[in-house]
């Protein structure tokens, strides 16, 4: 089994790590990963200015793009061979709810699902002062991994997991989830540049809204690593009858 990982923390990341000594055992492993931080890129691909891949170990690059550019990268000509996953993480940080609109590590495994692989983001739920137990979060990503090798999960899916930052023995097991969301965003932080320009930080992700039982963030919370089965398609399906009647409503009669 040929895997391909990134990730959006950057190619020294201590998850990045983690995740290739857990996974390195059920196959050959190539890392593509960007040469700093991304995180935030979301689905950004690089057009302006060309990519570059450069080996820092064996089978493994960093490159001067987006997670995104990295997959794409990857998959589309950078090797001579055909992966057959990607997976992407360990991101330093949850991506959950509307993270994942937003996330490199989602984005990168997204990208392997539009070049028709199957793909795991995974991410861990750490905060200040928390342990970072990223081999808690790299067993559970191995075990899929090696599920999927021996039973493929049909369909164009990617799973989105999330892991507290809890010891393995403390994981209380592993759920299925669906997405929930965060209330609105704290306000941009102000201060000034040495030259005494104002200049704004984003502000901090809001805490859950909708975080009640069967989200991803009620399954964090309670010590539940969770996994969300993801889609490409945006449409809202259930709209369109409505939308074709609000239209032909709206339309001002000749």
């Amino acid at each position: 089994m040929k895997i391909l990982l990134s990730n959006d923390d950057g190619y020294r990341a201590e998850g990045l790590e983690a995740l290739d000594v857990a996974i390195r055992p059920l196959g050959s492993v190539t890392v593509v990963a960007p040469d700093r931080n991304r995180s935030g890129a979301s689905n950004s691909l690089t057009l302006d200015v060309p990519v570059r891949a450069t080996a820092y170990a064996p089978d493994a690059y960093y490159c001067n793009g987006t997670p995104t550019d990295c997959v794409h990268l990857a998959i589309s000509g950078l090797f001579d061979f055909q992966h057959d996953i990607v997976v992407s993480g360990i991101n330093d940080g949850a991506n959950l709810g509307d993270d994942t609109l937003y996330s490199g590590t989602v984005a990168a495994a997204i990208e392997g699902r539009f070049l028709g692989l199957p793909a795991i983001a995974v991410s861990l739920c750490v905060y200040p002062g928390s342990p970072r137990n990223f081999a808690s979060a790299a067993r559970i990503a191995a075990g899929l991994v090696h599920r999927m090798a021996h039973s493929p999960f049909g369909g164009s899916v990617i799973l989105n997991v999330n892991v507290p930052d809890l010891p393995e023995g403390e994981l209380r097991g592993v759920k299925v989830t669906r997405l929930g969301n965060r209330h609105r965003a704290e306000p941009v932080v102000r201060a000034k540049d040495p030259r005494g320009r104002n200049v704004y930080w984003v502000g901090s992700a809001g805490a859950g809204q909708d975080a009640g039982p069967g989200t991803d963030f009620h399954a964090i919370a309670e010590g539940y690593a969770s996994i969300t089965p993801l889609q490409i398609d945006l449409t809202r399906h259930s709209a369109m009858p409505e939308l074709e009647q609000w239209l032909n409503e709206a339309v001002v009669k000749p």
